[in-house]
């Protein structure tokens, strides 16, 4: 237990420590490809974070060797969007609030374009519905049907590269961190920055999620409590730690189209290997776990809606989870 613990600590630190690097970098790469900065993190940043636990759910699907494993990569593909759509938001919201005097803000208004948050968040809700609803019924077609989220991503991706959009003034971009001295560093060594410090990432997440499934071997908890509660949490890390350096740095823009993006990907990629491989169908705890992450994405919609939205108001998503948590301990527990 104690090697868990320690091993547990370390590689949390290490996907921290990657971050830093991962953000700086995937800046720089945005800027080198002239790429629109809601873009860099809409499209780059979440694709890259993203690789780890499409990997963990196409492992899963293809080669899972019973029905048990192989509804591992199904939960993994829908507890990634939900702790997405809660834990991330919420931890955006508190970084905001916790650091606000730091970044010299006189308010705790989230600066980003709200229009497009809110249409991204409208997108993603259409997308997932569909997601959802293939889960509750069964026909022979169903598996040819993984196609259409992974043209539904391409398109996204397109429509994303094509929305140009510029960075604000006060959004600085850092020096590389390994050309700290270069106003403009050559393109292989942003490049050679951001894939060391994603392959950091990847091998740290693994090694940090089966930590957390050895510890609740540990206390005993249930497989699939471990599989739908606390793997994704773990798997999403990199996306929560992203978010939570760039509002460090004062660019919620990034961080929460970081999120969105993300977010985009758990609902597209993921579920497309699932349902190739998988007769994708619900029991009650994926059930739960799908309508509580559409209202969490329908709160979310309505606030950048408005327009205005204060970091406080980011917070309540956060509970959501909660609420999955001990209903998934409930159900695994009592049955």
């Amino acid at each position: 237990m104690l090697l868990t613990s320690c091993l547990f600590l370390i590689s949390a630190g290490a996907i921290y420590l990657a971050c830093e690097y991962f953000v700086n970098g995937i800046e720089w790469l945005g800027q080198k490809l002239r790429l629109g900065a809601t873009a860099t993190g809409t499209v780059l940043a979440a694709f890259g974070t993203a690789l780890p636990e499409s990997a963990v759910t196409f492992v899963a699907v293809i080669f899972g060797k019973n029905p048990a494993a192989r509804d591992i990569g199904v939960g993994a593909a829908m507890g990634g969007p939900l702790v997405l759509a809660t834990v991330a938001y919420a931890v955006v919201g508190i970084a905001l609030w916790y650091n606000r005097r730091r970044l010299q803000r006189a308010d705790r208004l989230v600066r980003v374009d709200h229009q497009r948050l809110a249409r991204d968040q409208s997108w993603f809700l259409a997308i997932f519905a569909v997601k959802v609803g293939l889960g509750l019924v069964a026909f022979a077609l169903k598996p040819w049907l993984g196609v259409l989220f992974l043209l539904a991503y391409a398109l996204y991706v397109w429509r994303e590269v094509r929305s140009g959009d510029s960075a604000p003034e006060e959004e600085t971009l850092e020096p590389l961190k390994l050309c700290p001295r270069q106003a403009e560093p050559a393109m292989r060594w942003v490049l050679a920055q951001t894939t060391a410090a994603l392959a950091v990432i990847a091998v740290a997440s693994r090694v940090f999620v089966g930590q957390l499934e050895a510890i609740g071997e540990a206390f005993a908890l249930p497989p699939h409590l471990v599989a739908l509660v606390l793997s994704p949490v773990a798997t999403e890390l990199p996306e929560t730690l992203n978010a939570l350096i760039w509002v460090r740095q004062g660019k919620e823009r990034l961080a929460l189209a970081n999120i969105s993006g993300a977010m985009m990907i758990q609902a597209t990629i993921p579920s497309a290997l699932a349902i190739f491989a998988t007769p994708w169908l619900f029991d009650a705890p994926l059930l739960v776990s799908g309508v509580l992450t559409a209202a969490a994405i329908v709160y979310l919609w309505w606030l950048f809606r408005r327009g205005r939205v204060d970091a406080r108001w980011l917070l309540p998503v956060g509970l959501l989870y909660g609420v999955f948590a001990a209903f998934a301990a409930w159900h695994f527990t009592a049955g």
